[in-house]
Parts: structure tokens; C-alpha cells; sequence
């Protein structure tokens, strides 16, 4: 209930109106957003990979329906990956990428355009992009556009929700040599017929997902801040004799940061979900409703401040 809950407020001008406007609400998001600039971006990428830590960029901005407010966030892009380049950054630091940032709204082609500009510059820049994954009617136009562009950029990531009921499903598809995948457990509302609600189903479909991936030849990238779920994804690890280099697990900013420096310590490769820009209120939202245990990191810092 607490998740459809703050779902619900992603998508209130009301909730966001309170939020923005109360005191001291501001420093506390900044704990988990980078900023609002390329220059904030990349001040917390260069510490963070300066920690022995990997950064993915989301430019925040998504459900993009106008055409000029694509091309502007896809100059945006542009403009990070300029600067993730110069700075030689791009070995550490990818960039995340919403397609209805890109006018997925407005059609599959104009998406696969733009998508393929920002895949340009990421190559550019030495890096790549991992195409996020979005409202569950979008999953099947998304995976189509993964696949396209796979056919010049192989190393596209795509994203897999474990809420989804076929997401074991698309994890198989998705298995094979060189394929990049972050599997995470999902933070949008979907009806019952296609997602499981219940947390338990969750996290179970999260565990077969995860025994697919590791077990397939692909890349898994497994985004995840459960304790459980992370001594499992050790323990695939072992059973498949996957070395550190083979996988690795992903962490939003500002979120178990000590245990991100943890398994970063012990050889594993640990990125880091860096969301930043002036668009942050339903992302902020969404990551509160996906782990109940964020909104209590949030209270306690926000009462902290007060």
C-alpha cells in the first residue's frame, strides 16, 4: 500500500508543490541527486571513480512529449558524454538513458534516432549506454530498440524489471555473449495481469532472473541494495566460476554507500545510479516506492536537518 502510495504521489503537482517548498528539503534530496548540472555530474562521477567506484549518468527529464524538448535532452546527453571524454572518464563512467527522453512518446523511429546519436557520442567518448527500462508498455518497443541497435553498438545495456511476470522470460532472451543487463526489481505501477505486487514474488522472480543471467554468457549487471539478494548474486557467482570481471552490481547514489565501498573493496565492481538534473521529483519518488527502507533514509536525514 505504502508503494502504490507514493506511486500515486510520483504523479501529484500537489505532493511535488509540498515537497519542493518545505524546508530543508532541497539538501536532503542532494543526498541522493548529484545536482542540477554537467558540472555537478561530473564532480560526483570523478569522486566516486576516484574511490575505486563505477558511475551510469541519468539525466533526469523522461515522458518527453514534445519534439524540441528531445532534441534538447539529447544535446544534453552530447554535452555529459563531451565532458566524460576530456575528463578520460568514459573507462568509469557510462551514461543511463530513458527513451521517452527521446521522444518514445512520440514514435519508435524518432527514439531510435535519437537513441543512436547518444550511442554515437558514448562511443566517442569511450564509454557506452544502457537503455533504461520504463512503464511496462513500453517493454516490448524498448527490447526492439535494444536490438536495433545492438547491430552497431553491441554493447548497449538493457534493463530487465523482476516486478514484470515475463521477466524471466525476456532475461533468457536476453542471456547470450556480450549482452550487457541490469536487473533490477522495477519502480513503476502495472496491473496485476502483467506484475507481481506482493514484495516476496519480487524478490522471488528477482532470484530466477538473477540464476539466469549469471548462469548465461551475457554480462549481468545486478541492481539491487538487498543484503540477501547480494550474498546470493556471491554465491551464483561461485557456482558459475564468474570472476569479478564478468558481472557486477549496481547501487543508487546516495544509498549504502558504505556497502558500495564494501564489496568495492573486496574485488567487486560496484556502479553507482547517478540521477541528476532539475527534473528529479518523480524520480525521487519512484526510488522511495521502490524500497520502503529509502524513505526511511529519507525521513531520518530530513529530521537530522530540522
Amino acid at each position: 500500500m505504502l508503494r502504490q502510495a507514493l506511486l500515486v504521489a510520483s504523479r501529484s503537482g500537489g505532493a511535488r508543490r509540498v515537497l519542493e517548498t518545505a524546508p530543508f528539503t532541497g539538501d536532503v534530496v542532494r543526498r541522493f541527486i548529484a545536482g542540477e548540472t554537467i558540472e555537478d555530474a561530473a564532480g560526483v562521477t570523478g569522486r566516486l571513480t576516484g574511490e575505486g567506484l563505477l558511475v551510469t549518468l541519468d539525466v533526469l527529464g523522461e515522458d518527453t512529449h514534445d519534439k524540441g524538448r528531445a532534441e534538447a535532452n539529447v544535446a544534453h546527453y552530447t554535452g555529459l558524454l563531451e565532458r566524460l571524454g576530456a575528463a578520460g572518464l568514459g573507462a568509469r563512467a557510462e551514461v543511463s538513458l530513458k527513451l521517452s527522453a527521446v521522444g518514445q512518446t512520440l514514435g519508435e523511429d524518432l527514439a531510435l534516432e535519437n537513441a543512436r546519436r547518444v550511442c554515437d557520442a558514448a562511443r566517442s567518448a569511450g564509454t557506452t549506454v544502457t537503455l533504461d527500462m520504463e512503464e511496462h508498455t513500453t517493454v516490448d518497443s524498448t527490447l526492439r530498440i535494444v536490438h536495433e541497435l545492438r547491430r552497431d553498438f553491441a554493447d548497449v545495456g538493457a534493463v530487465i524489471q523482476s516486478y514484470l511476470r515475463r521477466a524471466e522470460e525476456h532475461c533468457t532472451e536476453l542471456a547470450y555473449e556480450g549482452s550487457r543487463v541490469r536487473l533490477c526489481k522495477g519502480a513503476y505501477s502495472a496491473p496485476a495481469a502483467v506484475a507481481f505486487t506482493d514484495k516476496e514474488e519480487i524478490d522471488k522472480s528477482y532470484v530466477r532472473c538473477m540464476k539466469v543471467l549469471m548462469a548465461g554468457k551475457g554480462y549481468p549487471m545486478l541492481a539491487t541494495h538487498d543484503p540477501r539478494l547480494i550474498d546470493i548474486a556471491g554465491a551464483l557467482a561461485v557456482l558459475h566460476e564468474r570472476d569479478a570481471g564478468t558481472f557486477e552490481y549496481q547501487m543508487l547514489y546516495g544509498v549504502r554507500p558504505q556497502e558500495q565501498r564494501r564489496l568495492a573493496a573486496q574485488g567487486a565492481q560496484v556502479r553507482v545510479y547517478v540521477a541528476y538534473g532539475r527534473d528529479w521529483y518523480r524520480y525521487f519518488m519512484r526510488r522511495m516506492a521502490e524500497r520502503p527502507a529509502n524513505l526511511r533514509l529519507f525521513a531520518r536525514s530530513l529530521a537530522r536537518r530540522t
